[in-house]
């Protein structure tokens, strides 16, 4: 009877779609399942943590932050605006066509062409300037000089290799279809259920430790360190910090606290009728005090940065004023655009915890000013599809960099070109803005470019389209046994070099 019982609890668990961590399965669970495996349709964190298992780019940022060719075996700077990139011999894709300048070539054009949500990752290459001499050797000539392109040629989205064959014969179906070079293949994706992997045994550089890998979304942030506990997964990103010293108390779990550049906001849409007005948005931004928020809701864990730049990029202006709470000038602010009698907003949200809470808190905070509101709560996919249509007034946003250079933590969320396409969900168009944006990306010496971005980041904060947050780390937890993580400020990890003790 007893053997009969575990038998069939057994073939239930099965049944039910549990996946079982193994010694040749690496388990890890994430807040959000993908979206697609196109890299040029969209760069949102839970696809490009399945992609950067599954693609590589021309460069790479190593674990020490030091950007270095990647299948690109060297890359020369001709003049500029031109760069050489000599490929690495006998890379194989995962179809088994061999890498080939042609396919670089495709991609960066695939990208002006079609890129959806990355097209900013290569919008200063020339279109009619690629070329390809032999199969290992592409030359890339810019429209103009851009302090950005190196460091965008790591992009994990915009930047990946794609094979051109692959591509064309899946046709619509490419992003269920990835094909790359790296260390892991795709094998499967249960939408809403988990992402399968398996290693590359033909792959060019060190191969993969563990066999398989599978993404787990799991919404709840409680319930993935439940899964931890209970070994249903061996990683858990996202660690609330609520679960913090419950996680610190178990000796069979480690936690691994990584600075990062992310960077988390209430967004406030400047393109919504009443929000137009930017005493009403500056209103807005007095109403909310973002440190008692910041406390409440992430109790220590990360802090609240002056600009929206990541703390731990490249001019990052410390100096900056820290963001004012004034209620009574947010009420006179609202008089003055003719809101005495009040205001009524939607306030938008993911099914994550911090973000559900920070909207409560900021509710509670833009009530005590005279604006009422109501607190939708959406499901990831829908939610990023709201956010560019920009059917919102407040949203709580966020935004983890793909490559270490200023540019990404601004060019895609603040660019008057990025509306209703890319990641400019709060709908600012500012001339000032994109003109400081534009000579950033040109600015080659180093002392230039800190001026423009130290004059950028005033400029938005002016704009009153942010109230920051948070910023700056990332909780995440793991079985003991579980070794060869390393940190990454880009919130990006490469599982392959991870082993089981």
């Amino acid at each position: 009877m007893r053997k009969i019982l575990v038998i069939s609890v057994f073939m239930l668990l099965i049944a039910s779609g549990a996946v079982f961590a193994a010694e040749d399965t690496l388990v890890e669970g994430f807040q959000y399942d993908a979206t697609s495996f196109d890299p040029h349709v969209t760069s949102d964190i839970a696809s490009q943590n399945v992609m950067v298992q599954i693609y590589e780019a021309l460069m790479k940022v190593n674990p020490k932050g030091e950007l270095k060719p990647h299948l690109a075996e060297k890359v020369e700077q001709i003049d500029d605006t031109t760069y050489k990139f000599t490929l690495r011999k006998n890379v194989k894709f995962h179809n088994g066509e061999t890498l080939k300048a042609s396919d670089v070539k495709f991609t960066l054009l695939r990208g002006l062409n079609e890129g959806q949500a990355t097209g900013y990752v290569v919008a200063s290459i020339n279109p009619d300037g690629i070329e390809t001499p032999d199969d290992s050797t592409v030359i890339i000539k810019l429209k103009k000089p851009d302090a950005t392109f190196l460091a965008y040629m790591a992009h994990i989205g915009g930047a990946c290799i794609l094979n051109e064959k692959a591509v064309k014969a899946a046709g619509d179906d490419y992003g269920m279809n990835p094909v790359g070079t790296g260390p892991y293949k795709f094998q499967s994706w249960v939408k809403g259920d988990r992402v399968t992997l398996v290693r590359n045994d033909d792959y060019w550089g060190e191969k993969a430790k563990i066999k398989n890998v599978v993404f787990r979304p799991i919404a709840e942030a409680t319930n993935r360190t439940i899964e931890l506990e209970t070994g249903g997964v061996d990683i858990a990103f996202s660690i609330q910090p609520l679960d913090l010293s419950r996680i610190e108390g178990n000796q069979k779990l480690k936690l691994f606290r990584n600075k990062d550049t992310s960077v988390y906001t209430i967004g406030i849409n400047a393109e919504r009728p009443a929000l137009k007005d930017i005493k009403v948005r500056q209103a807005i931004s007095l109403a909310i005090d973002s440190e008692a928020l910041n406390k409440a809701v992430y109790r220590g864990v990360g802090t609240v940065g002056r600009t929206v730049l990541p703390m731990t990029l490249p001019y990052y202006d410390a100096t900056a004023p820290a963001h004012e709470y004034d209620p009574e000038k947010a009420k006179k602010l609202l008089a003055e655009a003719g809101h005495e009698k009040g205001l009524k907003l939607v306030l938008v949200s993911n099914e994550n915890k911090e973000r559900i809470d920070t909207m409560t808190i900021a509710q509670s905070m833009l009530k005590k000013v005279g604006i009422e509101s109501e607190i939708q709560v959406i499901e990831w996919g829908v939610y990023l599809d709201k956010l560019v249509q920009g059917e919102y007034d407040l949203c709580s946003g966020g935004w983890s960099c793909s490559v270490l250079d200023p540019d990404e933590a601004i060019y895609g969320q603040y660019h008057s070109s990025e509306i209703g396409a890319g990641y400019n969900w709060v709908h600012l168009r500012d001339k000032e803005v994109d003109r400081l944006i534009e000579e950033g990306r040109t600015a080659a010496d180093s002392s230039k470019r800190g001026e423009v971005y130290k004059e950028l980041q005033k400029r938005i904060n002016d704009m009153y389209v942010v109230v920051i947050t948070n910023s700056g780390e990332e909780l995440i937890a793991m079985n003991s046994n579980v070794q060869g993580l390393s940190p990454s400020a880009l919130d990006l990890f490469d599982v392959a070099p991870v082993t089981f003790k």
